[in-house]
């Protein structure tokens, strides 16, 4: 990039004296910035009608003249960097944070959150971390589950305990509950403005169906075709009335056939890189036009440990903007989430029920969850695995059932899961059983994790929309349950997708896991308290059930605008 390669050039003439007025020759000047002596003369008429420096030359061949600097290169690259931001060249301006960290943090400061460039408004998130490849088959952390629900779309969507039409705008079945129809919405468009075709979805279905994931999740799938060009058909093994809600799960939210990293969504990916994402709006999705135009998030994690701070001082605390200034921004939303960290007894020959259910016991009566060191009012224990579905409280004299001698631990992130395994390592010791902990680096169990040597599993199961479903779908689908899938769950599970009535699913889904609970099988340990900050300036922030927020309602006020109504009443919605 020409402009900041003068912006090099002039900081290494600069740093001969730090920026104090000099006597140098145009020799010695173009030496210093790698140039011809006629090019160096051009680049200090340029620097001074700039207002970069003065120049004033004596007659002479090899004479000196004085330098005396006007700007720093620091104050120079904080205006390129400016400038850049305001055309909307994002990608530009990364080039421009080659500068200490120290410096960088002062440039970045005061351009994160929302800010008006080139008159469309824009969303800057300082984030901690890269970013795993959007790739709904394969994501694992909240941020991504979030990004691919606003890239890419599926037949159906979640709404909060429900599911609504995305793609599809109506659906039916038959009688039997074995053949649906699905009514594809006129004029959809992909994200490169090709028309979205039935035949295109029925073939991606079909592809995620071939998978290991999307066939547990779509099991009872026997043909998709569209038999209509705003039609698609599926026709069922058994019936399955979890089957809009499946449609609606992150594995079948439906790329392009021939580009995966096209969607169909809100929002386009433009730019993925470790240091940044950028998304645009999509101007012909089928719903409701989000309300600004550019969501970038920024990733430097070298910088946070220097003062910039970041998106997350916890994954589920976000900031837009500086949480190192966390006074001056507003707590915009929090909950609890839906979602919890979970201990989960594995029954054997080695473990028993019994013994299974004392641990479980022992947790609950020593209140260990309670004395956890860690941030206040970052966890609250679990006494609901959901609203109205109480945990179980085992009975004191359960504790006094021996444990074995050893047992072996699996867990996997987030970290609250080590301060708890370690934990659990001093009340086991405390009862005559040595805890051996096997930690995993991963955020969920995957299905080549090999679980066969735990007698005892902790992990965090997220919950988004259609909390019952998620709960049946995990049950089905996660390594954790293998034990249990032939012969317990299978059955049950079956049974109750086969029931149409939403009341009685959800009570049989109830009863199951009272069971599961009751016998020994679950824990739910801790839920999280989710919020996010947001600087003055950034509306319609409201925490979803993955403790982020629907970019499609988040809006900017203009900055004239904005200034006008200071102090004026909320706006109404």
């Amino acid at each position: 990039m020409r402009q900041l390669h003068r912006v090099n050039q002039y900081q290494r003439l600069w740093q001969l004296s730090q920026g104090k007025p000099q006597r140098m020759s145009v020799t010695a000047i173009a030496q210093r910035c790698f140039c011809s002596d006629r090019h160096a003369r051009t680049l200090l008429r340029q620097w001074q009608d700039a207002g970069w420096l003065r120049w004033q030359a004596e007659a002479g061949r090899g004479k000196q003249g004085e330098l005396t600097f006007l700007q720093s290169p620091e104050q120079l690259r904080q205006q390129l960097l400016t400038q850049q931001l305001d055309a909307g060249e994002a990608l530009q301006a990364l080039q421009v944070l080659d500068v200490h960290p120290e410096r960088l943090v002062r440039m970045l400061r005061p351009l994160m959150g929302g800010q008006w460039q080139n008159q469309a408004p824009v969303l800057r998130i300082p984030y901690y971390r890269a970013m795993e490849t959007l790739s709904p088959l394969h994501l694992t952390g909240r941020a991504e589950q979030h990004l691919v629900r606003q890239i890419f779309s599926g037949l159906t969507r979640f709404c909060g305990e429900d599911v609504e039409g995305d793609l599809a705008h109506h659906w039916q079945h038959d009688e039997s509950g074995r053949e649906w129809y699905f009514w594809l919405r006129p004029q959809l468009s992909w994200h490169n403005d090709e028309p979205v075709q039935a035949a295109q979805l029925a073939a991606q279905l079909q592809r995620i169906k071939q998978t290991s994931q999307g066939g547990r999740l779509l099991a009872a799938i026997e043909q998709i075709d569209a038999p209509h060009p705003l039609a698609l058909r599926i026709r069922l093994r058994f019936s399955d009335y979890w089957l809009p809600q499946r449609l609606a799960h992150q594995y079948c939210l439906l790329t392009h056939p021939e580009c995966a990293e096209i969607g169909s969504g809100p929002w386009k990916s433009v730019h993925f890189t470790p240091e940044l994402v950028r998304l645009e709006s999509h101007a012909r999705w089928h719903l409701q036009r989000p309300l600004i135009q550019v969501v970038e998030y920024w990733i430097t994690p070298q910088l946070f440990a220097r003062g910039l701070g970041t998106s997350c001082r916890h994954p589920v605390q976000i900031a837009i903007g500086d949480p190192d200034e966390l006074d001056a921004l507003r707590p915009v939303d929090r909950s609890v989430s839906l979602g919890f960290c979970y201990l989960a007894p594995r029954i054997s020959d080695h473990f028993s029920a019994a013994q299974a259910r004392t641990l479980i016991a022992l947790i609950q009566q020593s209140g260990v969850i309670q004395q956890l060191p860690l941030d206040e009012g970052l966890i609250t224990p679990s006494h609901e695995l959901l609203p109205g579905w109480p945990v179980p409280r085992m009975p004191k004299q359960i504790a006094s059932v021996r444990l074995p001698d050893t047992l072996t631990l699996h867990y996997h992130l987030p970290v609250e899961l080590h301060v708890m395994a370690e934990a659990l390592v001093t009340l086991l010791a405390q009862h005559g059983c040595t805890l051996t902990c096997v930690f995993h680096d991963v955020k969920s169990w995957r299905d080549d994790i090999d679980l066969s040597g735990a007698d005892v599993v902790m992990g965090d199961r997220l919950i988004g929309d259609a909390p019952l479903f998620t709960l049946a779908n995990w049950l089905e689908n996660d390594a954790v349950w293998c034990p249990l899938r032939p012969t317990v769950l299978h059955p049950e599970l079956h049974a109750i997708a086969c029931q149409q009535d939403a009341t009685l699913r959800a009570a049989a889904l109830h009863q199951l896991f009272q069971q599961l609970m009751h016998e020994g099988h679950l824990l739910p340990l801790f839920n999280y308290r989710y919020q996010v900050f947001a600087p003055p300036g950034v509306e319609g922030i409201q925490l979803n059930s993955l403790g982020w927020f629907d970019f499609t309602r988040a809006w900017i006020p203009p900055p004239a605008a904005a200034d006008a109504v200071q102090g004026a009443p909320e706006p109404v919605p």
